[in-house]
């Protein structure tokens, strides 16, 4: 009853196709980007801005990256933290070299240098796959970071090695309180978002999704592999670039090889995972439980057990118990948090009539 499609005709394709054919999406969506755009920078801390929020986007869009290459195109890759880094340093060289370049333009720039990149590194998906593919892409892991932490020409030779991030300027302005900086990320993240959505929607979500059932039966449909999995590395390489630039820029004001580690891209990958394969909606619920969950178990174990338990036996409880509730949320729902919203909206369809 509150979610039901009773009433709401469509008389064409077109309309039937629509991003959001029905009125509750298109009336939910407006009020949650008015939300998103108008209220929480109005009334949210600048610690929920800084801490929160904008690593929150940031990292959605990164496993939004990830989703697109292993959920749509069915290529398992562990190298995203390096990209992330191809593009945060692509970005930190083009606003140091080339003199007055807008941070958009340096932004897209980055990230179309991060696909360059995992075009390259995605040639061997062409000939391996599955756990062979996801070592591959691990090599591009640490040759990326390797690289930017051996050649000084990309840190400017500063011998310090963590560099200071510039100034997000754009239109003449420079964007440097929390709530300015979340504003841009959410445009960013608002379109690439909405680009991925059309793209999976489209033919090419088609081919990949294709090629990731069965590629030989795509092949011999005339389907070519090698352009359908360059491109899907190429486009989740170019999200986890500009993601990487974001990351650098309007988060941690930093640009260092050591924060992209192997760790960043298993976080990643969980955030894939626990949010839903193969969905755009799972790519921000995963990142916003892999994001919170520690916060809301550290805050819990201060509140329980205070001050009196020393602090690294309480980051260990953290990690033990975060470890435990992805292996038992895996085994209760494998399709992630996107199934579970999904179910729940079925449910609203037939509320409150029994099911």
């Amino acid at each position: 009853m509150l979610y039901r499609e009773a009433g709401q005709f469509h008389t064409s394709y077109t309309s039937d196709r629509q991003l959001f054919p029905l009125k509750q999406d298109r009336i939910g969506m407006v009020i949650m980007l008015l939300v998103a755009f108008v209220a929480i920078p109005l009334l949210s801390s600048d610690y929920w801005l800084s801490a929160i929020l904008i690593p929150w986007l940031i990292l959605a869009l990164v496993a939004l990256g990830q989703n697109i290459l292993m959920g749509y195109a069915g290529q398992l890759s562990l190298g995203s933290a390096g990209f992330m880094a191809a593009g945060a340093f692509a970005c930190y060289n083009l606003i140091l070299r080339v003199p007055d370049i807008p941070f958009l333009l340096a932004v897209l720039l980055s990230g179309l240098i991060a696909a360059c990149i995992g075009i390259l590194f995605g040639l061997p998906s062409l000939r391996i796959r599955g756990l062979y593919l996801a070592v591959a892409t691990l090599a591009s892991q640490f040759f990326i970071v390797w690289a930017l932490d051996k050649f000084g020409w990309f840190k400017n030779y500063d011998p310090a090695g963590v560099i200071s991030a510039q100034q997000i300027v754009m239109f003449g302005h420079t964007f440097a309180s929390p709530a300015e900086k979340y504003l841009v990320v959410l445009s960013i993240v608002a379109v690439l978002t909405l680009l991925a959505k059309n793209m999976a929607r489209g033919s090419t979500g088609r081919a990949w999704r294709a090629v990731r059932d069965m590629d030989v039966a795509a092949e011999v449909m005339g389907l070519s592999l090698l352009r359908t999995k360059l491109q899907a590395f190429a486009i989740s390489s170019f999200y986890c670039g500009v993601g990487g630039a974001l990351f650098a820029f309007a988060y941690l004001q930093t640009v260092e090889p050591s924060a992209f580690n192997i760790e960043l891209s298993f976080r990643i990958l969980f955030m894939v995972i626990i949010g839903g394969i193969g969905t755009i909606l799972g790519s921000f619920l995963g990142a916003g439980f892999i994001l919170l969950m520690p916060v809301f178990l550290n805050i819990l174990f201060h509140a329980v057990a205070g001050h009196a338990v020393d602090a690294t036996i309480l980051s260990a409880l953290e990690q033990i118990i975060f470890g435990a509730l992805i292996i038992i949320f895996l085994i209760v729902e494998p399709l992630g948090l996107a199934r579970i919203w999904q179910l729940a909206k079925e449910r609203l369809r037939l509320w409150p009539f029994p099911h």
